[in-house]
């Protein structure tokens, strides 16, 4: 039975990464070769986009594959045999790890071309540059790429995310602001004055001086931070102005945000990354209107209580437009004994364009207010407020939500009154009784009813449960990610199969192997390379990467 369930992997696997071309003959050639998967993995880097991505995968994905060809004069092309040569000859390099096939990279393509051009008269300060990470794979592995595009900012061949906007604008702005001096002087009244006018948030340092060992400190922290602008001065009236004591012990710190007309003062270390912290931890209002415009700040922020999808543990209010006048000031009120640990954001739950999906995402359904709280999606745990809606409720439930003393909700379907077929139904309520039996093995597809790879791979994955219906101590599973959730199954992407072994169901399920499979066409006289993915990314149902990235 145990070599029968290494072959079951084995082909699982070749399922998997075949599917987009199987026909109801490859079957047979699957079984025959089940023995090829390589032993490591060349090029499994379908995340952020696939062959067939639609704007369906991505909800904040609106740019068009171009059909008009692209002038990449000014950007470099980069491998694994000039990279690190490259890296060494330019101080500030951006690269973009893409895939030909990448409907987001497709996306980006003309945006990123055209800022690099804009920056040419720039070219002996940064360099453009994009590497195919279906091809150098090795060089992907190396920084960690896990979706397309992935942009990365070096400077010295310190690699940095950029997780900024994908226009022209946004990354020619990003990349100005790491070529300059990240401390600005402020020297006078007027220009401080300028500074409280004309800018939504910004940070003072008043220091004995614009050079040494604290202005270092403060230029440092500004590299971490790229959503706000430094300043530093040694002009009492200038503290005056930002009410700061100017005969205090110096150095003295200040944020300044303008839309809730508030100052908040620094008393920590005066280090780099305390800083940087302190910022992050107090850029934000006490509540955050989820729009286009503000989700990558908002999920950017690196306030965590577990690694989640979204960066951060937050608590979200669902609303409909006309009734959060009566519900903000409730919800705002609460958050005021959460700064810093818990991010609270407010989601208009009838806004088509962001309250809808995201809402979809969390399986809110109707136009009920809604409070829930959520750690991300390494372990996907969400939990929602019972009873009424009011500042005490809303605190109690945010402090057990940090105590862990709240119990998860998790999707599911009804569990099916007839379950007979080859290959088994499971839903969030009987994944235990049929998945988790560990009287048998089970293999568990996790598909999405829109995910183009998941409805080819249907016939071939039906025609292996009929292969294989004769066993037992087998079962082959399918069950449905977006209506359905469970802690012991959690997709990586669409589709995504999980193998669990008899016997050894406390440990995590083996997924599949992502590979480059190599078959013969039709004439012999050359080979085909199919490529696909053990996964295709989460994104969308996973509303929001970015909305969520």
């Amino acid at each position: 039975m145990r070599s029968r369930s290494l072959l079951l992997v084995a082909l699982a696997t070749l399922l998997l990464h075949a599917s987009a071309s199987a026909s109801d003959d490859d079957l047979d050639y699957l079984i025959d070769n089940a023995d090829d998967i390589p032993a490591n993995d060349p090029d499994g880097w379908l995340q952020e986009g696939s062959p067939d991505d639609d704007d369906d995968d991505d909800l904040f994905h609106h740019g068009q594959a171009q059909d008009h060809p692209i002038d990449e004069t000014h950007v470099f092309l980069l491998s694994a045999a000039n990279f690190s040569d490259f890296l060494a000859s330019h101080r500030h390099v951006m690269v973009e790890f893409y895939a030909p096939w990448c409907a987001h990279c497709q996306a980006l393509a003309p945006d990123y071309a055209a800022a690099a051009a804009d920056l040419s008269p720039l070219a002996h300060q940064v360099a453009l540059a994009k590497v195919d990470a279906t091809e150098d794979t090795d060089l992907a592995q190396k920084y960690d790429v896990q979706g397309f595009p992935t942009i990365l900012f070096f400077i010295d061949g310190v690699p940095k995310d950029y997780n900024g906007a994908r226009t022209k604008e946004a990354i020619v702005s990003w990349v100005n602001k790491k070529l300059t001096p990240g401390v600005q002087n402020i020297t006078t009244v007027d220009e401080a004055e300028k500074i409280l006018t004309g800018e939504d948030k910004a940070i003072l340092a008043v220091l004995d001086s614009l050079s040494g060992a604290h202005s270092d400190e403060i230029a440092a922290a500004s590299r971490l931070e790229d959503a706000i602008n430094f300043y530093q001065t040694s002009n009492p009236d200038v503290a005056k102005l930002f009410h700061l004591d100017p005969a205090a012990k110096r150095p003295s710190l200040v944020l300044l945000k303008k839309q809730e007309e508030k100052l908040t003062f620094y008393d920590g270390p005066f280090k780099a990354s305390a800083i940087a912290d302190f910022v992050s931890a107090n850029k934000l209002p006490l509540v955050n209107t989820l729009t286009q415009e503000t989700a990558p700040s908002i999920f950017d922020n690196p306030i965590k209580k577990q690694a989640c999808l979204i960066d951060i543990a937050s608590i979200l209010l669902f609303v409909v437009a006309n009734e959060s006048s009566k519900f903000l000031p409730i919800f705002k009120e609460a958050s005021k004994s959460f700064k810093g640990k818990l991010l609270f954001v407010f989601v208009e739950r009838d806004n088509e364009e962001v309250g809808e999906p995201v809402a979809n995402y969390f399986g809110i359904t109707g136009q009920e207010t809604t409070v829930l709280a959520y750690t991300g999606n390494e372990d996907a745990r969400k939990f929602f407020l019972d009873g009424e809606i009011s500042v005490e409720n809303i605190k109690r439930f945010a402090e057990d939500f940090l105590e862990e003393k709240l119990t998860p909700f998790y999707k599911s379907e009804p569990v099916p009154e007839s379950n007979e077929g080859d290959v088994k139904i499971v839903v969030g309520k009987n994944l235990d009784q049929i998945v988790l039996d560990e009287s048998k093995d089970a293999l568990l597809e996790i598909y999405a009813p829109w995910c183009g790879h998941c409805q080819e791979l249907e016939p071939t994955y039906n025609k292996l449960g009929k292969h294989l219906r004769g066993i037992d101590s087998l079962v082959i599973a399918k069950m449905d990610g977006t209506a359905n959730e469970h802690p012991r199954a959690k997709p990586d992407g669409f589709p995504t199969i999980l193998f669990y072994p008899a016997g050894k169901k406390s440990f995590e399920p083996h997924a599949s192997i992502p590979f480059k499979l190599k078959r013969p066409d039709s004439s012999a006289t050359k080979t085909e390379k199919d490529q696909s993915t053990a996964s295709t990314n989460l994104r969308r149902e996973r509303s929001s990467e970015r909305v969520f990235r």
